[in-house]
């Protein structure tokens, strides 16, 4: 779709971000709508959004993002963001700046009018501090306001003060910078929360969702929705904890590497290539980085050394065209006892017992393996919060086979079977597999349980 747009937009060249970077002044950015949907013209030029989030405190490898073709990427606050906007310089990036306005989720109330106040004071300097940086995209003044939850689990709406806190703040942008188009982001494609919200801030540029396992068909709900303005996915991933079967006892089941990275590829390819209604101005995937949210490797497409796992060979292929020339190794099963995970195994304390990992290798590069035992997190964060990394527990892995096999689904792979022993404290537990390829790539699987006595 964004190709065809910019043959739309007749007498209109690609430019390279070097000269966007180069010029010391900010960049003009602007919405357009051609013959076949909206694009992001800067600085007159057609411009492709192409991009990730990055968290300055959960890694940032700006300078592979740039060399796995991104262009962009996005931030959830203004911290640390002196360091970003020269980074973004240095490698031709893009950034759509984030300011953290405080959630209803966490706490904050809008009944309170001076807290309010404080806020926008607060962000209003964050905007007046960074508004002529050249390589600023754009704001996203809010993440997800949206998300609230009612006792028995379901969505809740939000106090409508909130959505009016970040029309005021949206105002008081289009006033002191016309150069850039504001948005704020929604969990979810929700027609209720987005016609609640345009209800009090129908004044924003464009309208960003943030989806995981609905990311195949968010043209689609998007469209649906009959809202006259463009959309970006500014939060794409693997699917979310909230997607997958759980364990009997509510452990969230988390899909081994490769098997995730296969899954999302199939996702961009069906909801962004694919998508044909002419809203979808952008993207960024989360999270290019790492970060604790259930597991360490859920959502962060970098290991906490720094390794670069399968998505991150996909968003490659997404963007260029073409994989890279080393890829990660893929995992694609993990056992315990020959059973998996969704068979909520519940194992003796103390007793030794069997794992299988099954995993491909691209390029055929010599392997080598870690293997962790991490207790399970002990409270879980709600909207992307900060959540403490379990407490590692020693573990002793033996190794006993390691061969090639012809699989009738994967192809070429290899099984590695271990024994380990089961903690001798109960409670529940999750074991992780490492594959390193030595050159920077990792695969990862894991397997929660439960030792019962």
């Amino acid at each position: 779709m964004q190709k065809n747009l910019i043959k739309a937009l007749a007498g209109l060249c690609l430019t390279g971000l070097v000269s966007i970077a180069a010029s010391a002044t900010p960049a003009k950015v602007s919405i357009v709508k051609g013959e076949q949907g909206y694009g992001v013209l800067v600085n007159g030029q057609p411009y492709q959004v192409k991009g990730a989030g990055v968290s300055f405190t959960d890694g940032s490898n700006y300078q592979a993002l740039a060399e796995a073709g991104g262009n962009t990427f996005r931030t959830w606050s203004t911290d640390n963001a002196d360091i970003a906007l020269a980074a973004a310089e240095k490698h031709g990036l893009m950034v759509l700046m984030g300011i953290d306005l405080q959630k209803q989720l966490h706490g904050f109330d809008y009944n309170d009018e001076a807290a309010v106040k404080k806020q926008f004071e607060w962000a209003k300097a964050q905007v007046l501090k960074y508004k002529d940086h050249p390589n600023l995209l754009g704001w996203i003044v809010a993440n997800e306001p949206n998300l609230l939850f009612n006792d028995d689990g379901s969505l809740a709406m939000v106090n409508p003060k909130a959505y009016q806190a970040i029309a005021e703040l949206v105002d008081f942008i289009h006033e002191v910078d016309p150069n850039h188009p504001v948005t704020f982001s929604f969990a979810g494609v929700n027609p209720d929360h987005v016609k609640a919200a345009m209800e009090h801030a129908s004044n924003m540029d464009f309208i960003s969702v943030q989806v995981y396992g609905d990311l195949a068909n968010v043209g689609e709900q998007y469209a649906a929705l009959g809202v006259d303005k463009p959309f970006m996915v500014t939060e794409f991933g693997p699917l979310g904890h909230w997607e997958v079967p759980t364990t009997s006892w509510g452990r969230e089941i988390e899909e081994p590497s490769g098997i995730k990275a296969a899954t999302f590829a199939q996702r961009l390819d069906t909801g962004l290539t694919q998508d044909k209604s002419g809203l979808n101005i952008g993207h960024f995937a989360f999270l290019w980085g790492q970060k604790q949210e259930r597991t360490p490797t859920w959502y962060g497409m970098f290991n906490q050394d720094g390794s670069a796992n399968a998505r991150v060979d996909e968003m490659t292929r997404f963007w260029t065209g073409s994989y890279p020339k080393n890829r990660a190794p893929l995992a694609y099963e993990i056992l315990i006892q020959g059973k998996p995970a969704s068979d909520s195994l519940e194992l003796d304390a103390g007793k030794t017992v069997e794992m299988t990992l099954v995993y491909g290798e691209p390029e055929d590069d010599k392997t080598e393996y870690q293997w962790r035992l991490l207790k399970e997190v002990d409270v879980r964060s709600q909207g992307g919060a900060f959540e403490k990394e379990p407490e590692a527990v020693p573990l002793d892995v033996k190794l006993v086979s390691s061969e090639q096999i012809n699989s009738r689904e994967w192809g070429q792979v290899r099984r590695v079977t271990v024994n380990f022993s089961v903690p001798a404290q109960t409670g529940d537990y999750r074991v992780f597999s490492y594959i390193y390829d030595g050159k920077g790539k990792v695969g990862n699987a894991n397997f929660p349980f439960m030792v019962v006595k």
